[in-house]
């Protein structure tokens, strides 16, 4: 599963990075312990060119209640072992929760990077996973709906986001599932509704783990009435070395001038060595 996501991209770069607008009345906050029940941003197969704000938890619509599923499994009931070779049918289609939004109702969630723990200690030992190569935010594969309050008949939007087998990064953290991220050419195709079952499947496999990195992060991020930057402060080390700055210290300083550190982020307590 995804266990908690990040949002940080200003919406003006989000708007660049994903060539949409938001739509109007949307307003984007700074979230990096993004939970079920929080607004997420998602760019929907219906409006490909617009930037929407939907509820973290599917809820189909012909549901009597909101149930907040925050994941939806790209294999349905098969790969029960959860085998990262796993070729076979997918069978999120055959799922009456999901099989109308898969086909149809499909979107982008759009994140900066998101929280995934080992499978017994969960949030326990939480890790922070985050691109290290393509920088900056990306997509995760996600199916919408739009439910009724039958009393109130207020409408929620609300998405889960796919996920598949575990890769070699997420399996390293000990999680024997992952999110389904997207590359840029999957993007346009997970929005054309004209694409063929057998090329979604395709797609619902395990990503591509060289352009990523990951590395433990503090168990606050387990209360999701936590929040702040200092949530994504490295506890330990990656878990694959390179040289790059973690995603922590990338956002603690301002890209263009790297030895500039962005006073609003500064704690007390905090030191730095400029060289």
């Amino acid at each position: 599963m995804c266990g908690r996501a990040s949002v940080i991209t200003p919406a003006a770069l989000l708007e660049q990075r994903f060539n949409a607008a938001f739509a109007k009345a949307e307003q984007l906050s700074e979230n990096v312990n993004i939970s079920a029940g929080n607004k997420i941003p998602v760019i929907t197969s219906a409006r490909p060119n617009h930037i929407q704000m939907f509820t973290l938890g599917f809820t189909p619509h012909w549901a009597h209640k909101q149930t907040y599923m925050i994941n939806a499994r790209a294999e349905g009931s098969y790969n029960p072992n959860n085998d990262p070779n796993y070729d076979g049918p997918a069978g999120i289609f055959q799922k009456p929760m999901f099989r109308h939004a898969i086909k149809s109702q499909r979107c982008l969630v759009l994140v900066d990077a998101f929280i995934e723990g080992p499978k017994l200690e969960k949030l326990n030992k939480p890790h922070l996973v985050y691109p290290n190569k393509d920088r900056g935010p990306f997509a995760l594969a996600g199916i919408y709906d739009v439910w009724q309050h039958p009393l109130t008949g207020e409408q929620h939007h609300t998405v889960a986001i796919v996920t598949t087998a575990a890769n070699r990064l997420t399996q390293r953290i000990g999680h024997h599932r992952a999110p389904v991220v997207l590359t840029r050419k999957q993007e346009e195709e997970w929005l054309d509704k004209d694409l063929s079952m057998a090329r979604l499947t395709s797609i619902m496999k395990p990503f591509d783990d060289k352009g990523f990195n990951a590395y433990p992060i503090s168990q606050k991020i387990k209360n999701p009435e936590q929040n702040g930057l200092e949530l994504l402060k490295p506890i330990g080390e990656k878990l694959f070395k390179d040289y790059d700055r973690s995603l922590y210290e990338r956002l603690k300083y301002v890209e263009e001038k790297p030895f500039t550190i962005r006073e609003e982020r500064l704690v007390a307590g905090d030191q730095f060595v400029l060289f």
